[in-house]
């Protein structure tokens, strides 16, 4: 028995720690592992204040951080649970109850529509914490809701990607979802409406070879890894050593893939720039 850690440590953190401390008061960064206090960070939009780390941000903060006030959470689709009635080490169904109950909502898009600066936006963002951000049938019938209610809407159309990929829990039927996905795309094409594509990590498989590199702007999150297989994969297909900073935005954007990446401090304001440009429309900045 180790008597400094099990007995000795334990009695000196009893002394120096108060039981009204909230376990949460502070958080690590992942990036640059600086204690950061839980309310700067919150305030930041989840982004250090030390280094500048990108977290992931809820689909829910990345509403309230982009659109105007009074904006609207769309519902979205109830698909068949478990079409193919798959098991691996544990069921579908229960992953799915237990992301459920994780992250409170349906699956892994969530949909809102409202304006920014004055200007019609829908979006459709992702959250990783669900099941990795897969996209699944749910994923693919949200991204068609969110199309007809930015045409519906003459709204400029945003999706927030943050996913690994396919489900490969729903087969074929997941892997229906990248024509289907595009078949969105087409429909803003169609209308004449700005489809803006606004990756963040990490986005990878079927999702960055479907509908998230498609956009009529390509925006990123710094620090996102973008690409399609993984770098092991990839080294061990064409046997040479990739770059330090392979797959991350800076690197897509230096290679012309990602037209600009954008901290959070300024999406708001960079996104309403564009659609005012891509539409015609004036800005209306909040007094």
């Amino acid at each position: 028995m180790n008597w400094l850690t099990n007995q000795v440590l334990p009695k000196i953190k009893a002394l120096v720690q108060t039981n009204d401390v909230p376990e949460n008061l502070w958080v690590k960064c992942k990036s640059c592992d600086q204690m950061i206090f839980h309310k700067d960070i919150a305030e930041n939009w989840q982004v250090c204040t030390s280094c500048g780390h990108h977290e992931a941000l809820l689909p829910g903060q990345r509403f309230a951080m982009l659109l105007d006030a009074g904006f609207e959470i769309l519902p979205t689709s109830q698909v068949p649970a478990d079409p193919l009635k798959f098991k691996d080490s544990k069921r579908y169904t229960d992953r799915l109850k237990d992301s459920r109950a994780k992250t409170g909502t349906e699956d892994a898009i969530a949909l809102a529509a409202g304006k920014i600066e004055g200007m019609a936006l829908v979006i459709a963002a992702f959250d990783f914490r669900f099941m990795g951000g897969s996209m699944g049938r749910a994923v693919g019938d949200g991204l068609l809701r969110a199309a007809e209610e930015a045409v519906a809407r003459k709204a400029a159309l945003l999706v927030v990607p943050a996913s690994g990929g396919a489900r490969m829990q729903e087969g074929i039927y997941s892997l229906m979802q990248m024509p289907r996905s595009i078949i969105a795309v087409d429909r803003m094409r169609q209308a004449g409406l700005p489809y803006i594509v606004l990756l963040a990590h990490p986005t990878t498989g079927g999702v960055t070879a479907s509908f998230a590199m498609l956009g009529d702007i390509q925006l990123a999150e710094p620090g996102a890894i973008i690409g399609f297989a993984g770098r092991r994969v990839i080294e061990e297909t064409v046997r040479e050593k990739l770059p330090d900073d392979f797959q991350t935005a800076e690197y897509l954007q230096e290679h012309g893939m990602v037209d600009a990446v954008v901290p959070r401090a300024v999406q708001r304001g960079k996104l309403a720039s564009l659609i005012s440009l891509l539409t015609g429309q004036q800005r209306q900045p909040a007094a």
